[in-house]
């Protein structure tokens, strides 16, 4: 579990690839815990698992399903990725509740200074959309974000210079698919009100109709009273 605040930018050092696979070498300065054999570490968003590690590097392996879904396929050396070790028993919790387990791409679409600050608009698949909303948290790039307008096809984030300092994401460019979770109980929630909705009787799924609400009570039944045609 991580926050979506980078503790560091690394820079991959090597990359090693084989059949449907890659091995990252990040040269990046963590402590022995962080850096542990088996530790997760937040590497632009994916939680990955630690293999190996220096005092001045570590290295990490995504495999296909990373790969397909992430951005990571297209690190190269040289490219600069954010940085955040997994979230400790005692740790701040500054940002929003982040599981590493991207659910897309996000497109970044325009950007445009506000002052000092930036304003960036991205676009993000279709299925994504339901679980994005003003005031929201999205994780990006594994930078917690605070959304400040949604539209049809994507939402927007306003980004301070010390976020721009301390991370990647001043460096994107547009075009450029950045790694997007959405907020992990807005996932929840959906599931709940999906399963609700698959469980419930047909005849409360079609709506509120008469007959429903003569067999709640809220109505009498005329047929019964012989009243009624």
């Amino acid at each position: 579990m991580f926050t979506g605040l980078v503790r560091s930018v690394g820079r991959v050092e090597a990359v090693h690839a084989s059949a449907e696979q890659r091995t990252f070498v990040v040269a990046a300065t963590l402590d022995p815990v962080e850096r542990a054999l088996g530790a997760s570490v937040s590497v632009a968003g994916v939680c990955l698992t630690v293999t190996a590690a220096t005092p001045h590097s570590f290295t990490v392996e995504a495999a296909f399903e990373t790969l397909a879904r992430t951005s990571l396929g297209a690190l190269q050396v040289g490219s600069r990725v954010n940085l955040e070790p997994a979230l400790r028993i005692g740790d701040a919790l500054g940002g929003h509740l982040v599981s590493g387990h991207v659910d897309g791409l996000a497109r970044l679409r325009s950007r445009s200074a506000r002052g000092d600050a930036v304003l960036m608009w991205f676009d993000v698949p279709r299925e994504l959309l339901p679980f994005l909303a003003v005031k929201g948290s999205a994780c990006v790039d594994g930078v917690s974000l605070t959304i400040n307008s949604v539209d049809a096809s994507g939402f927007a984030v306003g980004l301070i210079p010390h976020t721009l300092a301390v991370t990647t994401l001043g460096e994107r460019d547009i075009g450029d698919a950045l790694n997007l979770e959405v907020d992990l109980l807005a996932r929840y929630v959906a599931r709940l009100l999906e399963f609700k909705a698959a469980m419930a009787p047909a005849s409360i799924s079609a709506g509120v109709t008469r007959e429903t609400l003569v067999q709640a009570g809220y109505l009498p039944d005329d047929r019964a009273e012989g009243t009624g045609p």
